[in-house]
């Protein structure tokens, strides 16, 4: 158990060594950061060039490929928890710090001498955590609301000596302070602090306020200013009758040791509650004759005493002479003050304190000097009066107030309080240990659907003098019970005052998934003391509505603090560093003056500073300005702002000459500028407000800078706006725009990124806070983000890049189903596929078409276009689709072009020139119209799964989920003949439901799926002859778990195949046909975990080899699209497997935080095993082989000769004679001594003879 952390002026905070780190980060957006690093991810290698255009099809409002390893494509956290983000060299956001809460604030601290020396982060989280990779272990380090990060070295330094909330953190270079704002105890200060390079923690002279500091600033005279929603200076106190708070030791473990064996006196517990001072069996517990011992309390919750009492025993003259009190687990003995009962003077004792024997003395006090936590103590009784020591009764008390969730923690019933603190718990609840905790506490496991009357506690605390406090609730945290993955949100709620009109009722709402323990303020006001007609209480209840199958709601304990204060302030104060505090004349500033002007209960929530001038934002009016207002510090004048806003700001950001604010407000206060719907922007040298577009539909509680690349290489400044909408208002010719909660403003553009029609990266999620160029040494982000390198809707070109396709794909309306990972139910009909499921290119008799087809609907000539669209290339890409007949809710599963004719097959209904059709139609191309229709197809589910044309024929087969085709039985499987314009079966004896088709070769088809044969035998995999007329089960198809799903080819010539599918138990298998004949199979195992849907396989061939496996090619890779999770990263839309390993490809995200998902890869030209994806028989290698080395023989033999001529030539030789007469007479000429001595001759040098 963790001891009560000390609060009060007797507490005293621990001094921290200096800042000691180094820090450079380089993390400019789209630029490649250095300080903080990213891995890259191994190149993929793929093979594009035969392939022509390549396009990537799914369900996805944003795409990257996966370039490094700390790329995921998890949706960003709803649960309160955000990170320290950097920019990885592709754009993507990247964490670099997790924390278990919200961030809020952030500076760069920067010493004199102009070094930086580390990042300071503020917050409401309790634990900070680096990124961890594959199966490494989280490491949680305990921090709280404040640390420094260090991205060099990766460390992070606890800045401990706070509990509570940081709000507003200001780094000052010039007294090498960091400024600390917030809602915060520390040393001896409350909610101001700072924290001084080389000495840590210091107190400033006015010791913190009496609220919440929101907001600190610096004005260009070097004074400080904060803003917040406080009255006065001021910090905790002590009530004006001290020790009032009675310590329940009813409900403790009672031990001593060396007690009596005196019937009815050896029972410690005789002593608790016993305060009539009359000895007696049941009443006094005694020692041993003639020995010391001790007495000992053991608690479920920690307390911090301030007086004990102490009623002594006189049974037979005997009784406690000397003890000691020694505070558990520290073990420390505690220094006592009393009034000596002989002198009726103050004395001090330690370990040999005093106790009267005088009769008359009822009971003694003694008051702790220290007052320092504890959850045990124990009395040493060193020395007696007569025979031994005992005690007749003993009581404790604090100051400090408490209402434990377990009743037995609150003040006993045996103190005979009119108002006793006390609790009541209705629900599930159960006594949960105390682990690293305060006390012990309630633990409540809820099942949807979670209601405000699940559970519930009602905290009573026992207030007995009215005045200002801060009313914290202390919330155990979730890693030592193991519970952070079920916690959620609690909703407090209570009134303080019997005048409703003094105070606001308390309404809050707070998260629970803190990792370690934590307090946070719920409400600082007037707090009435008890009375028989009113009591201050809190409910505690789930909060209502919440989207989790069970919650773990945990109850501890809530504190009412009385606060002290000058009074004097009204949201500002002035601070200049270095002098002392004038309490007394507060108005000399401008600053504590313009707050003075205020209307009561006002809150400074922002403070900006541009030059001699200060912003002030928050919820206030005044007679000249309303919610936000300048002030110059030169010569103390106020600017209105145009009178300022109609309603409350919560946050401003200053770019140059633009101040941008957000909050919740829709114009002036003067309503002279429409469009300012809760964001505006104001120029400081126009004077005046202008609209954000038209704003957003909800209030706004952040409005952040980033940076993004809008039309150039060159970052530019960009304004996000966080809040409490769901739309960006339709302004000029812009429509609205569903989001959730987020969206940025582009000045450039004056427009939204939502609505640019530009290749640009897609961000969502909440981001609090940043650091923009810090002075060159990049851009820091915390928040929770999901982002991609292109954000584009459903399709995407890939080639060396990614890209958008001239073609703009809505986004699905609120009530549209978004997500694509249902199962199948034995096809692929489910009404849940979003987004474009296929697509082909078609270049057919010279046309350059793209066609896509989904569930989905894009905007066309002005007019919305839905689930099938043709975008011509040769027409300016004009964009058309299939027109009104087709009903809007079909999905497009599958697409194929034979001659002019598109057949588009799914989940399709509608008429066509007054006919019904369903599951296919077809449409006519060149024309551009429909044809006459074929017969519906009808049965089953009635649906197209896949469409494949049989080569060198006219006939289209489709497969599917049906019986019939028009009156022809046809189940499963069917072909349709363009030449007689009729339906034909595909042989009698397959019946079930078909997935998948392809054509080995045009005499051989397989289908994957839920299938029979002959009604008899069921198969996986079956096979199909169109001149016999036969289907039949694949070889060894029963070595399948599950219907295939889908299926691809694994070799050039189509006899391996690559087959995945859903086995019985519910897991997703992927196995490969070892041989030709697919008599052997080959499963990867059960390497993709539970929640992987695969919708697409396709082979591709690579640039540079891999390792060698036995399942795939070194040169060729298989691709899995769809939604695919795999062990140590989580989910990736599209993933490549080596023969023995899966690595990210492709990741996407998706608008509602929902995941994305790819379902299908398609490609100008098939040739995914090279050229024309053929290759020669190997005896025609062979014979072509021999013929070139035969034919480089013959090359070199004549080269050789020639050689040989040009080198007789060279030296002189002439062709001998031929003729019998020059022969003759040869020889007649030269006699031979006479030759063979020209022989001689002519070799000089040679050896002789």
């Amino acid at each position: 158990m963790r001891l009560p952390f000390r609060r009060r002026n007797d507490a005293r905070g621990q001094s921290l060594s200096p800042i000691a780190v180094l820090l450079t980060l380089y993390s400019v957006a789209l630029s490649p950061v250095t300080a903080i690093s990213f891995t890259p991810a191994p190149a993929t290698n793929l093979d594009l060039k035969d392939l022509g255009r390549v396009a990537l099809a799914g369900d996805f409002s944003g795409i990257s490929l996966f370039q490094f390893e700390e790329q995921n494509e998890r949706p960003f956290k709803t649960n309160g928890s955000q990170s320290l983000l950097a920019r990885m060299p592709n754009g993507i956001f990247g964490p670099v710090v997790t924390t278990d809460a919200t961030i809020l604030t952030m500076c760069t601290f920067v010493e004199g001498n102009g070094k930086e020396d580390g990042v300071i982060i503020g917050g409401n989280f309790t634990s900070l955590q680096l990124p961890t990779h594959g199966s490494e272990s989280p490491n949680y380090k305990e921090s709280k609301a404040i640390a420094l990060f260090n991205p060099n070295t990766s460390s992070i330094e606890t800045l401990s000596g706070l509990e509570g909330q940081v709000y507003a953190v200001l780094c000052d270079r010039d007294t090498n302070s960091v400024y600390v704002g917030g809602n915060f105890v520390g040393k001896d200060s409350r909610n101001a602090i700072a924290w001084v390079g080389g000495q840590g923690w210091t107190d400033l002279p006015f010791r913190g306020f009496n609220g919440p500091v929101n907001s600190i600033t610096k004005a260009s005279n070097g004074h400080i200013i904060y803003g917040g929603s406080f009255t006065g200076l001021g910090n905790a106190t002590a009530p004006t009758k001290r020790d009032g708070q009675v310590i329940n030791l009813s409900s403790a473990t009672i031990s001593a040791g060396s007690s009596t064996t005196r019937e009815g006196f050896s029972d410690p517990k005789n002593i608790v509650c016993s305060t009539s001072g009359t000895d007696g069996t049941g009443k006094t517990w005694l020692l041993q004759e003639n020995s010391p011992g001790f007495w000992q309390a053991t608690f479920g919750y920690g307390f911090r005493p301030t007086k004990l009492r102490l009623y002594n025993t006189h049974l037979d003259g005997a009784g406690t002479k000397t003890w000691r009190f020694t505070a558990l687990p520290i073990n420390g003995i505690m220094n006592m003050t009393y009034v000596d009962p002989v002198t009726n003077k103050n004395a001090t004792c330690t370990s040999e304190c005093p106790l009267s024997n005088n009769k008359t003395t009822k009971f003694q006090d003694f008051h702790f000097v220290n007052v320092i936590g504890m959850n045990e103590f124990r009395i040493d009784i060193s020395d007696y009066y007569g025979s031994g020591g005992g005690l007749n009764g003993i009581e404790l008390f604090g100051e400090d107030i408490f209402s434990y969730a377990i009743n037995d923690f609150n003040e006993p019933t045996c103190a005979n309080l009119e108002f006793k603190s006390s609790s009541t718990a209705t629900g599930p609840w159960k006594v949960t240990p105390s682990h690293q905790s305060t006390a012990e506490y309630l633990t409540a496991q809820i099942s949807a659907p979670i209601t405000n009357t699940s559970a519930q506690v009602v905290f009573s605390p026992d207030i007995r003098e009215s005045g200002y406090y801060s009313v914290n609730l202390y919330t155990p945290g979730c890693l030592q019970d193991d519970t952070c993955a079920s916690r959620g949100q609690v909703h407090l709620t209570g009134h303080m005052t019997a005048d409703p009109t003094k105070s606001d009722p308390v309404d809050k709402t707070l998260y629970q998934t803190n990792n370690f323990d934590k307090y946070d303020q719920i409400y600082y006001g007037m707090v009435d003391a008890s009375s028989s007609s009113f009591r201050p209480q809190i409910t505690l209840t789930p909060l209502a509505g919440q989207n989790l199958a069970n919650i773990t709601l945990v109850a501890q304990s809530i504190d009412f603090t009385l606060i002290n204060s000058t009074g004097g302030l009204n949201g500002l104060f002035e601070y200049t560093p270095g002098r002392p505090v004038n309490v007394s004349d507060f108005t000399a500033s401008a600053v504590n003056r313009l707050g003075s002007s205020f209307s009561g209960k006002s809150a400074v929530n922002a403070l900006a500073t541009s030059g001699d001038t200060i912003f002030v934002g928050g919820n206030f009016t005044s007679p000249s300005a309303d919610h936000v207002v300048a002030l110059n510090t030169k010569d103390s004048t106020n600017k209105t702002l145009d009178g300022g806003l109609n309603g409350e700001v919560k946050s401003m950001i200053l770019d140059g000459t633009t101040l941008y604010v957000g909050g919740s407000f829709n114009s002036t206060s003067e309503k002279s500028v429409d469009g300012l719907n809760n964001v505006a922007a104001y120029d400081t040298e126009k004077n005046t407000w202008s609209p954000l577009g038209a704003g957003v539909n909800g209030n706004v509680m952040r409005v952040v800078g980033l940076t993004m690349n809008i039309t150039g290489s060159t970052p530019e400044f960009v304004v996000s706006v966080n809040g409490d909408f769901d739309e960006l208002n339709a302004f000029d010719k812009n429509p609205a725009v569903s989001v959730t909660g987020f969206g940025i403003w582009v000045p450039s553009q004056k427009n939204w990124v939502q609505n640019l029609d530009l290749q640009l990266e897609s961000i969502d999620g909440v981001l609090s806070t940043s650091i923009l160029d810090r002075s060159g040494n990049g851009s820091l982000y915390a928040g929770s983000l999901i982002s991609s390198t292109l954000g584009v809707r459903d399709i995407a070109g890939f080639g060396d890049r990614l890209s958008d396709f001239p073609i703009k794909i809505q986004a699905p309306t609120k009530s549209s189903s978004s997500s694509s990972l249902a199962k199948r139910d034995g096809s692929v009909s489910d009404s849940s596929l979003q987004g474009v499921v296929t697509g082909i290119f078609d270049q057919e008799n010279k046309r350059n078409l793209t066609i896509l087809g989904g569930h989905f609907t894009a905007t066309g000539s002005g007019s919305a276009i839905n689930n099938l669209v043709i975008m011509d290339g040769k027409n300016n890409n004009e964009v058309s689709g299939l027109g009104d007949g087709i009903s809007q809710d079909s999905t497009v599963m599958a697409l194929a072009v034979h001659n002019e004719i598109l057949f588009a097959g799914g989940n399709i209904t509608g008429t066509v020139n007054g006919n019904e059709v369903k599951a296919l139609v077809t449409y006519n191309l060149a024309n551009k119209s429909f044809n006459p229709q074929p017969p519906s197809l009808t049965g089953g589910n009635g649906t197209v799964s896949s469409i494949a044309v049989r080569d060198n024929t006219d006939d289209v087969y489709v497969g599917g989920s049906f019986t019939q085709a028009g009156s022809l039985d046809c189940p499963g499987v069917c072909f349709f003949s363009t030449s007689s314009s009729q339906w034909q079966q595909a042989g009698q004896n397959l019946g079930g439901t078909v997935n998948t088709l392809l054509w080995v070769d045009e005499n051989l088809l397989l289908a994957g799926g839920n299938l029979t044969i002959n009604n008899i035998a069921s198969t996986y995999l079956a096979t199909y002859n169109p001149k016999t007329l036969v289907w039949d089960a694949y070889p060894d198809a029963g070595q399948l778990p599950g219907p295939v799903d889908v299926l691809t080819a694994g070799t050039s010539d189509n006899k391996q195949i690559w087959v995945s599918g859903t086995a019985s138990n519910g897991s997703v298998y992927l196995m490969k046909s070892e041989k030709d004949d697919g008599s052997s199979w080959h499963s990867v195992g059960q390497t993709l975990q539970p929640g992987t849907k695969i919708r697409g396989l396709q082979v591709f061939q690579l640039n540079e080899s891999h390792d060698k496996h036995p399942l795939i090619d070194d040169k060729a890779a298989l691709m899995l699209t769809g939604h695919i999770v795999l062990p140590d990263f989580g989910s990736a839309s599209g993933v490549l497997f080596d023969g023995a390993n899966f690595r990210p490809f492709a990741l996407t995200t998706n608008s509602g935080n929902t995941p994305g998902s790819l379902s299908a890869v398609f490609s100008e030209k098939q040739n995914f095993f090279g050229k024309d994806g053929k290759h020669l028989p190997l005896v025609f290698v062979v014979l072509i082989g021999l013929g070139i080395s035969l034919a480089l023989m013959l090359l070199i033999v004549v080269a050789g000769l020639i050689l040989d001529r040009m080198r007789k030539k060279r030296e002189g030789y002439v062709p001998a004679p031929t003729s019998m007469y020059d022969r003759g007479s040869g020889i007649q000429r030269i006699p031979p001594h006479e030759l063979l001595e020209g022989l001689s001759k002519s070799r000089s040098g040679a050896p002789q003879m």
